[in-house]
């Protein structure tokens, strides 16, 4: 167990030191003036981003995985569609309220109501996504249908009530952050345990779509209730992005709180499954033991993780966006591009991701490739959403473009290419996104003057975007690769029959 904790502890110092390393290079340039005391904070707090991250990845892999393919299997093989149903819209629902990140965002806009309505929104969608598997629907068809239905809904807002209009940026934001670090490994794990007992022949690919899936249903939710009750959402208060000035004091409070977020979060699915054991799974005692072990892990790296970044980051991030704003616009751009390359690394569920992404798919896609792929995406993102900041102009010049190139490459890659970039959107805008990037697109944003409901909410949704597009672009130079190589061993074939038949006469 210590070898395993110090190689994840070792791949989270790789993962976190490139954007650690870019504040502090910044800070020694005329564009970022950081104090000491910044520094130092930014710095320890990225020490311990490294621990949390070692141990919430050691820990979703001996409980939080494990738990969600026991669940998604027990219930197949109860044979009873409707309890299986019954039982993800539940999951569904809790695993959301509870999401950490989801509370940042409501906290940010000041609606406790967000909560519930994406609660619900990820239950009804995580329903359709176990649809989808038990009778082998195809992803791309019900994602071109339920997107098309999103941005039909989204231009009615914007038609019927122009100041609501606001809060669509944030609606496409709450579909990123609801597939947060708890939410991913469980019910990533759910869909390969459903489909592995279901089986097929395309069990692998059935199995991804449920983030893709469950990240549609709040969006939805949202912009129904920006129609229903938007003038209860507010821009947040920058003052909540400064650094306090009594620090400790912040470290216990914010300690405290996310103590408090973890224990719901992790308790509410873990006291699920129990039951669900008690009744259904059965488990042998040496399973249980390894996953109480495991969910202690991921507790105390949550903890550590979301109290670092809530304390050294978030602040970093508001005031480094705020200073380049003012020094540059391309200043401000670039850096954002290259803070979207690094940061996706930290993301935790990302890790998730990847190493289940290279297991099932048996290597044909590796998390290396995996990496690349979601960091440029996650680059070119935060670069455009900077742009769009600067000119002050609508997201859905960028989304409904963006989201008809994703969905129509859909129909030109492996199916399994698809399912895996629509997963890989929402697993990228995670709580780094929500805690750093954000705040730096908020300091950007009132520095130039901006609107920041409408200006700086939706870097989350662009963030989520555009490695639908990398990850299939991905999938279509793997096949014109698989194609070639086709093509080059078909002609040495034939050659060499030719010069058999050569020899022959």
């Amino acid at each position: 167990m210590k070898k395993l904790l110090f190689s994840k502890i070792k791949e989270s110092l790789f993962s976190i030191l490139p954007v650690t390393l870019i504040v502090i290079i910044l800070n020694f340039t005329p564009l970022v003036n950081l104090s000491i005391e910044e520094v130092v904070i930014f710095s320890v707090s990225a020490l311990f981003l490294v621990l949390g991250i070692g141990f919430f990845t050691l820990g979703a892999d001996i409980a939080m995985t494990p738990m969600g393919e026991h669940v998604g299997a027990g219930l197949v093989k109860a044979k009873n569609l409707k309890v299986l149903m019954l039982v993800c819209f539940i999951l569904g629902f809790f695993i959301t309220v509870a999401e950490p990140d989801l509370t940042v965002l409501a906290d940010q806009v000041g609606s406790k109501l967000i909560i519930i309505f994406v609660g619900l929104g990820v239950g009804l969608f995580l329903v359709l996504s176990i649809i989808k598997i038990v009778f082998k629907k195809d992803l791309a068809s019900m994602l071109i249908y339920f997107y098309m239905v999103l941005f039909a809904l989204a231009l009615l807002v914007l038609s019927i009530d122009p100041e609501n209009s606001n809060l669509i940026p944030l609606s496409f934001d709450s579909g990123g952050v609801t597939t947060g670090p708890i939410t991913v490994p469980f019910i990533m794990a759910l869909g390969v345990g459903i489909a592995a007992t279901i089986g097929g022949r395309n069990s692998n690919e059935n199995s991804f779509g449920l983030v893709a899936m469950c990240s549609v249903g709040p969006i939805l939710a949202v912009l129904i209730l920006s129609v229903v009750n938007g003038g209860d959402m507010s821009a947040p208060n920058v003052n909540d992005y400064m650094l306090p000035n009594d620090i400790v004091a912040s470290i216990f409070s914010t300690l405290l709180t996310t103590a408090k977020d973890v224990t719901i979060a992790l308790g509410l699915v873990v006291a699920f499954f129990f039951i669900i054991n008690f009744i259904l799974l059965k488990l042998p005692k040496k399973k249980i033991i390894q996953i109480i072990i495991g969910t202690l892990f991921t507790y105390v790296g949550l903890i550590v993780f979301l109290t670092a970044v809530h304390v050294g980051f978030m602040p970093i991030g508001f005031k480094m966006g705020q200073e380049l704003a003012k020094t540059s616009s391309i200043a401000v751009t670039v850096v954002g591009f290259v803070l979207g390359l690094v940061v996706v690394l930290a993301e935790p569920a990302v890790h998730v991701l990847n190493k289940q992404v290279e297991e099932i798919t048996h290597g044909t896609v590796s998390k290396k490739a995996m990496m690349i792929a979601l960091s440029i995406g996650v680059g070119l993102s935060i670069c455009l959403s900077v742009i769009r900041i600067i000119f002050g102009f609508s997201i859905l010049y960028y989304l409904i473009p963006g989201y008809l190139i994703s969905l129509g490459l859909s129909f030109f890659v492996p199916k399994i290419y698809t399912a895996i970039a629509f997963d890989s959107g929402g697993v990228a805008s995670g709580p780094l996104t929500s805690t750093f990037i954000l705040p730096f697109a908020i300091g950007t944003c009132v520095a130039l003057g901006g609107n920041i409901l409408s200006d700086a909410f939706g870097i989350v949704a662009m963030v989520a975007m555009t490695p639908l597009i990398t990850i299939q672009l991905l999938g279509f130079t793997s096949l014109f690769r698989k194609r070639r190589a086709e093509k080059l061993a078909m002609k040495k074939i034939l050659g060499e029959k030719d010069d058999q038949i050569i020899r022959f006469l």
